[in-house]
């Protein structure tokens, strides 16, 4: 498995599993449990989940299929944007700690920016620290504006990650927030990394999957995995995709297979705000 070591000095799988959506649907529950276990038995052992999604339901699912097996996950989550105050946010993550069974979360990320304070939500992360609710924390969607004023904060620099859209229709953060992160060893978190399923019917990228004897979710996933400081976080319930995801990680792109994909999707060439889903 290939891993992303964090500023902590830990080092997560660089293919994990996303959760958004799951738990929405009793009918799948048992589908979504079985594919998030098997994806820990494959060694996808970075479990992403947020108090968002499903207003609860999705950690809820989580904990019921990481019982008995809490040891074996990174768990991440993380916490609305009014939820980020030093009140709110303990109240928050210890209803998601409840929701998912276990005392602490290895990760904790502010989903996106609002009108707390980010010295506050620094501020606040820290205390769940101290009091072992929480190993680390993180941000999710800030650009870089909101980085830099992140970082130039007393505590800023123990971010561990921003988890932002990324993949290969969604190149902007390469002009500016990538470097950025990168030159201070901050470690980005892919979200849609397939682009909710629509990049897997891009004729020029099914194309390029079949010269390479790949699956076109297997090339998009693989382009991220070529980056040493990338987790990719796709979501799925079906155990065919899940076999189709592990694929990406046995057949690393060269040099020419990803000049191959900028002359697809063009690297961007100026800036651009931030794109969210």
């Amino acid at each position: 498995m290939k891993t992303v070591r964090l500023p902590c000095g830990e080092t997560v799988p660089a293919l994990g599993q996303g959760t958004w959506m799951m738990g929405e649907d009793a009918a799948l529950k048992a589908q979504e449990i079985a594919s998030l276990r098997a994806g820990l038995d494959h060694g996808l052992s970075l479990i992403d989940t947020a108090e968002m999604y499903g207003e609860g339901r999705t950690e809820t699912l989580v904990g019921q299929a990481i019982a008995g097996r809490r040891d074996e996950v990174f768990l991440v989550s993380k916490v609305y944007p009014h939820n980020a105050s030093v009140a709110g946010m303990r109240a928050a993550c210890t209803a998601s700690l409840k929701r998912l069974g276990t005392d602490r979360l290895d990760l904790y990320l502010l989903h996106w920016g609002g009108s707390v304070p980010l010295a506050e939500t620094v501020g606040a992360f820290e205390r769940l620290q101290r009091d072992g609710l929480i190993r680390h924390w993180g941000v999710s969607n800030l650009d870089p504006a909101a980085m830099r004023e992140l970082w130039s904060l007393p505590g800023g620099p123990g971010v561990q990650t921003n988890q932002v859209l990324y993949n290969l229709t969604r190149r902007g953060i390469e002009w500016d927030l990538l470097p950025w992160q990168r030159e201070r060893g901050i470690p980005t978190m892919a979200y849609s990394p397939i682009e909710q399923g629509r990049l897997v019917r891009h004729r020029g990228l099914a194309a390029f999957a079949g010269r390479h004897g790949m699956t076109p979710a297997q090339a998009g996933l693989a382009w991220l995995l070529a980056r040493d400081d990338v987790v990719a976080i796709p979501k799925t319930s079906s155990a065919q995709r899940l076999a189709e995801n592990l694929g990406a990680l046995a057949q690393p792109l060269d040099a020419a297979a990803l000049a191959e994909l900028d002359a697809l999707f063009a690297p961007p060439s100026r800036a651009t705000p931030l794109e969210m889903i």
